[in-house]
């Protein structure tokens, strides 16, 4: 697999949350997915326990494990009750010395920050679409169109929506109201980069690996506004967005593009200081691969495009769960040495 040494005995506390104000269909499928995923470390040989957290107090849910004996795989996105906590999990867990998967806390708070990455792809020479944030909508001296609104501060592609793309001024500044008014928060305005989109995940840490990208089809749209990923195309089965837009794994594409492709995604990675894994979304248009987003901390289900880009790269869904632990152990005080 790589240069560390992969172990399949490490104990795994697998935290995820569970906030009692989801539906009771949510935390049924919750609780479904958190099982086939321990069931599958299981299988590949991990001892593993189940650490779901029901509210803000993360000590109160870890208290009876001792830091020296798990490795903690952290897929709790948010603290329950505590919106945009995303951040605060890792750091809670530092305090607490927990060794766990993933990027520390300081990456995931920036990753929330869409102006802050924005300009750090800009200032790291990397290509982006021409962006602005606007507070009001006041949408002065913006000339690119189509264009795209989105929240300034959000994950999971919440407030996109096939209206996020927007032809005319007049569109923009109605979009901005309703981003800035809905969501309490600045509305990122971009040059809507109408090419085809990729998903590509990395990871490793002294040795960083590309799995196979995967591509989100959009040819069943003829119109522009619908080509685009939005939430009811990651949350709403039934919905055009959910059944129309096509995962292709791999991608394809010519071999000059895959390396610019890897080589922008890698400068990425290195750039954001991304740990264990990351995903990038991506976008080409006239042979530039645009980056459009950076999510450190990308849903690891198993029915999600980075267990399927595993899989064509040789990986079960145990194999690639454990890559992540082992990845992680080497962090830690006693297996650390174990794993190198």
């Amino acid at each position: 697999m790589s240069a560390i040494k992969n172990r399949n005995d490490l104990p795994v506390l697998v935290l995820h949350n569970v906030d009692s104000k989801w539906p009771a269909a949510d935390i049924e499928e919750a609780h479904r997915v958190v099982a086939e995923l321990e069931s599958a470390l299981r299988r590949h040989g991990h001892p593993v326990e189940d650490v779901p957290v029901f509210n803000a107090n993360l000590n109160e849910w870890l208290q009876d494990y001792d830091p020296d004996d798990h490795i903690v795989l952290n897929w709790c996105e948010e603290l329950p009750g505590a919106s945009h906590s995303e951040a605060f999990v890792a750091q809670a867990l530092s305090e607490l010395n927990f060794t766990y998967t993933g990027s520390p806390p300081d990456v995931l708070a920036f990753s929330w920050d869409k102006g802050k990455v924005k300009d750090k792809l800009d200032r790291s020479a990397l290509p982006t679409p021409c962006w602005r944030l606007f507070d009001s909508p006041q949408p002065d001296g913006w000339t690119i169109f189509p264009a795209i609104v989105k929240p300034g501060k959000e994950h999971c592609s919440l407030g996109i929506t096939r209206e996020s793309v927007v032809f005319t001024p007049d569109g923009l500044r109605e979009r901005i109201g309703n981003i800035v008014e809905t969501f309490r928060q600045p509305a990122l305005v971009e040059d809507f980069i109408d090419g085809r989109e990729f998903h590509v995940f990395l990871w490793g840490n002294s040795e960083i690996r590309m799995l196979p990208p995967t591509e989100m089809d959009f040819f069943a749209f003829g119109n522009i506004s619908d080509r685009l990923c939005t939430f009811d195309s990651k949350f709403r089965p039934g919905s055009r967005h959910y059944e129309e837009i096509k995962l292709r794994v791999p991608a394809q594409m010519k071999e000059t593009e895959y390396e610019l492709l890897k080589q922008t995604a890698f400068s990425v990675y290195h750039a954001f200081g991304c740990r264990d894994y990351a995903r990038l979304d991506i976008r080409l248009r006239n042979g530039i691969f645009y980056v459009i987003d950076v999510n450190p901390n990308p849903d690891i289900g198993p029915e999600t495009s980075m267990t399927y880009a595993a899989e064509i790269a040789g990986y079960s869904y145990g194999e690639m769960i454990s890559y992540l632990i082992n990845l992680a152990a080497q962090r830690h005080p006693i297996f650390g040495s174990e794993t190198q």
